[in-house]
Order: C-alpha cells, then structure tokens, then sequence
C-alpha cells in the first residue's frame, strides 16, 4: 500500500507541474514573439500556430489568347488528347510508346527519386512525435577505493553491483511549428519530384514519337533515293544505247551516269542516319541497341490530323509538369523561411525517464523502492548569436524570391514553346501541300522529258535536270511530312500532354501495365489566397499529420 500512495503522490505532482507549464505557456509565446520581431502574436496564431510566412501561389504572366489563335486548325473547344500518340492511328508508335512508358531507365530513375522524396516525408512526420524514446539496460561489478580521502574503513563496502534498466524520452514540442513547417517543404519536395517524374515522361514519350516518325522518314527517303537510282540507271542504259547507235555523243551516257552516281552516294548517308534513329530508339524503350527494321518492318511516314486541340494559355499552367514542379519548388521553399525564423525562438521540450535501479538482480522487481523516475522541462533558446539567424532567414527569403522568378519564368518558356510549336505545325501544313504539287508537275515533267529524249526531240541535259529536280523534291516533300508529323508532337509536348498515360482513365493505361516505379497521382493542388492557407494534398499513402 505504501509503494501505491508513492506512486500516486509522484503522478499528482506530475499533473500540477503539467497545469503550471499549460498556464505559463501563453506568456512564454508572447515574451518569444515580442523579443524575435518577426512574427506577431495574431500572425502566429492565424497561421496556424506557426512562425514564418503562409504560401500562395505566384502570380504568373500568362497570354490571354495564342496569336494564331483564329487558325481554324487550331481548336479550343474540344476536349485535350492527352495520349496525342492514338491521333496517327499508327499501332507500332502505340507499342514503342508503351515499351517507353514500362521500360525506360531514365523514367525510372525518376520514379526512385520520387520514392526517396516519399521517405523524406515520412521522415518530417515522424518528427512530430517524441524525438528520443530509447529503452537502456546495464549491469556493471564497482570497488570504492579505501585509500580515498572520504573513505571509511571498515564502514566502506568496497564491492557491489548494480542493475540498470530504463526508459528514456525526450520530446521538443512543435512549439512555433518548426517540424510542421518542414513537413509542408518535404510535402512540397515530394510534389515536385512527381512533377519531375511527370516533366521526364512527357519528354521521353515525345522523343519516341519524334524519332519513330524520323525513322519513318528516312526509311522513305532510302526508298525514294533507291527507285530514283533504278530510273537513272534505266535512263543509262538508254542513253548508252542511243550512243552506241551513232545518235547522240558521249555526252549523255557520261552525264546519266554521273546522275546515278550522285544518287547512290546519297544512300549511304541516310543509312548512316537511319541506324543512328535506330540506335536512339533501342535506348528509349530501354534495350539493348538492336536492329529494329524487322521487327517495325516498312510503314508510310505517320500521317498527322489536320487540327490540333490547344485550349488557352492558362491551361498551361495546370498541364505542364515543369509549371507546376516550379510552383511546387516554390511552396517548399518558402516553407523554409519557417523553419528558418522558428531558430529565433526558445526550443521547449519535455524529458524524463523511468527506470528501475538494484544491487541484485531478483531486487529490481521490487516495485517503487527499486523506481528511479525524472521529468521535467528543458529550454534552449539562441540569444547571443550575432545576426546568423536573421541572416539565415534573408538567406532562405532570397531563395524563395529565385524560385518564384524562375517559375514565372518557366511559365513564359512555356507560353513561347507553344507557340513555337503551333506555328511550325501550320506552316508546314502549307508547305507540304506546296511540295505535293511541285512533286507531281515535277514526275509528269521527267516523264514528257524521256518521252522527247527518246524521239529525239530534246537532249539529255534536260531529261538529267528534271530528274534531280524530282528526286531533291521528292526527298524534301518526305522530309517536310516528316517535319509535319513531328510538329504535332512537339505542339502535344509543349502543351505538356503524355504525362497523362500514368492516371487509370487514360486510353493507354488500360492496355499496358504500370512501370516498375510509379508515384501515385494526385490533382495540383488549389491555390489559396494570401489570407487563408492553401488545401492540403491528400493521399491515401503518405501520413499527413492535421496541424
């Protein structure tokens, strides 16, 4: 019954000494905030019982229109083709894009550094709780010296043992929102890793579809170049026959065969190229370099829609992945201005430790007469550190003005890759209709030339002309297609679509599986305005603490 009452007068003092703190806490936070100068009383408590500034988001220069905004090949009313790679109707783009989006190393790399991101925030969460919670244990044989000079012999045991065992804790509360602020930075951190992930997706898609198509074009430029060297070689053999028939000089078979020669060099330059589209697709989808011409086998340049769905400038700012990751780099940061200004502040903490402590081992069982038991508060507060802090605090405020003005400036890159894009997409519109009807005027020409060359109505030197005329114009009508059809991707990428493959209602998602490393989606998160804090992201896997 003694040990009872023991114990119980130790937790009725415990109570009252938890009362005295409650009640001094209020004066302690004002005394704090009065000497710091940088948060005020009512800041502290609007924000959240928080020090340091709340976020919003930035204002972002953003166009009101695009400036070719009227072109009826460009549309605003319709909904955004996110898998921008279904529009070809091309079912080899579909499956490399696919084998991109599953295997490509880099986007997996992207991935870990997403789940590294996660783990950062996992770890700011747990700083909420009791920082040190630690359990010890110890035995150790002692002998007092006799000879000391607070010894007593023949009093003075000079051997015994001890028995030690415990639990120790110590926990810095949240006082000024230190640990809260970093969980906002490492919330914000984990944000842009995504959009980062997002950002790399987007590329990596675009440049799959942008090489495929390349290899498109090549593989019909080696073609054309091919049949127009079988035509020469033809045209050769005529011009040979027409010499040694005493109808015309040497001359012509000399110039056909100079024409042919011309011709077959270009082959070997655009294998060259067409092995080095090879190659940077094998490392896309992320095998070894191999051979791919079998297994694509033989296609016609793909072929892209005469309208391309834009929107208005300002979806931008909720599509791109690079966007939203500099306003996510922007959040993080200011939350660290937070942290920063909460070093102004004393630290206040609650230690203690309950153990049990005996000479013999059977005698720590012996219930409060064995007990050791110490808690009680700890202040450290940084008063004499010579303008580091504040310092500090202009340090992380500086960074966070960098950060915003990279994002507005991401937003105008942005604003300019797309109309970059848009206008090499209808301008080459028009320069492939342009090249379709020199290229036919150009075949009826070669063929009324050999026509005339053969009845002797006209020489070589213009049959030779048109046909490198033909050939140079058929070589640029496919690389104008070519150029078309990668305009349109380029006009998708800047628009920042394809990242979209990733969410469970994409088109594309359905008919293959996730990668190896995949962060889980989640909407940007709402702006709020100055005054008021921002809507927490929620997700079902990461804890997020209320504040």
């Amino acid at each position: 019954m003694g040990d009872v009452a023991m114990v119980g007068n130790w937790l009725a003092r415990l109570r009252r000494w938890m009362r005295v703190e409650a009640a001094a806490g209020g004066a302690v936070t004002a005394m704090a905030l009065a000497l710091s100068g940088c948060t005020t009383l009512g800041e502290y408590v609007h924000n959240g019982f928080k020090v340091g500034p709340n976020y919003s988001r930035p204002p972002a220069p953003i166009a009101e229109d695009w400036i070719d905004a009227t072109d009826q090949r460009l549309r605003k009313d319709c909904d955004h083709n996110c898998d921008w790679w279904l529009t070809f109707n091309d079912p080899v783009l579909n499956a490399l894009v696919v084998q991109t989006y599953q295997e490509n190393l880099t986007l997996r790399e992207a991935g870990y550094r997403v789940l590294a991101a996660r783990a950062r925030l996992a770890f700011n969460v747990g700083n909420i709780f009791p920082q040190q919670q630690d359990f010890s244990g110890s035995y150790t044989r002692n002998k007092l010296s006799v000879e000391a000079a607070n010894a007593f012999p023949g009093f003075t045991k000079q051997w015994f043992s001890n028995w030690e065992g415990g639990f120790n804790l110590a926990w810095e509360l949240d006082f000024w929102g230190r640990y809260r602020r970093a969980i906002e930075a490492a919330d914000a951190d984990l944000d842009a890793s995504i959009e980062n992930y997002d950002d790399i997706l987007v590329t990596l898609l675009a440049d799959t579809g942008s090489t495929y198509v390349q290899l498109r074009t090549l593989q019909k430029q080696l073609e054309l170049t091919r049949a127009n060297a079988d035509l020469q070689r033809e045209n050769y053999k005529i011009a040979k026959a027409r010499f040694d028939g005493g109808l015309v000089s040497g001359f012509d078979p000399d110039q056909a065969l100079s024409d042919l020669a011309q011709t077959e060099a270009l082959i070997p330059s655009l294998e060259i190229s067409l092995r080095r589209a090879n190659d940077r697709l094998c490392v896309l989808l992320g095998i070894p370099v191999r051979d791919l011409t079998r297994e694509l086998g033989e296609a016609p340049i793909p072929t892209p829609p005469p309208e391309v769905c834009v929107g208005i400038p300002a979806d931008l700012l909720t599509r791109r992945p690079d966007i939203r990751r500099a306003e996510r780099e922007a959040a993080a940061q200011c939350a660290r201005i937070g942290i920063a200004e909460s070093e102004f502040y004393p630290a206040i903490s609650v230690i203690g430790n309950i153990g049990l402590q005996a000479e013999h081992f059977p005698d720590l069982w012996k219930g409060v007469p064995a007990m050791t038991a110490q808690v009680g508060p700890a202040v450290q507060w940084k008063i004499l550190n010579y303008g580091r802090l504040l310092a500090n605090v202009r340090f992380e405020d500086a960074r966070f003005q960098e950060v915003v003005a990279r994002y507005q400036q991401t937003v105008l890159a942005a604003d300019a890759d797309v109309e970059d894009a848009l206008i090499a997409f209808i301008k080459l519109h028009d320069r492939v209709k342009f090249l379709q009807q020199s290229v036919e005027a150009s075949r009826d020409g070669v063929g009324i030339a050999m026509a005339n060359y053969q009845q002797g109505r006209v020489n070589f030197v213009v049959v030779s002309t048109l046909q490198v005329s033909l050939l140079e114009q058929e070589n640029l009508l496919a690389q104008a297609q070519g150029d078309l059809a990668v305009a349109l991707i380029q006009v998708y990428r800047a628009l920042g679509g394809g990242w979209q493959i990733r969410l469970a209602d994409s088109t594309a998602a359905g008919a293959c599986g996730a990668p190896s490393v995949l962060p889980r989606p989640w909407p940007l998160p709402t702006p709020a305005p100055a005054e008021k804090k921002p809507e927490p992201r929620k997700e079902a896997d990461v804890p997020m603490p209320k504040p």
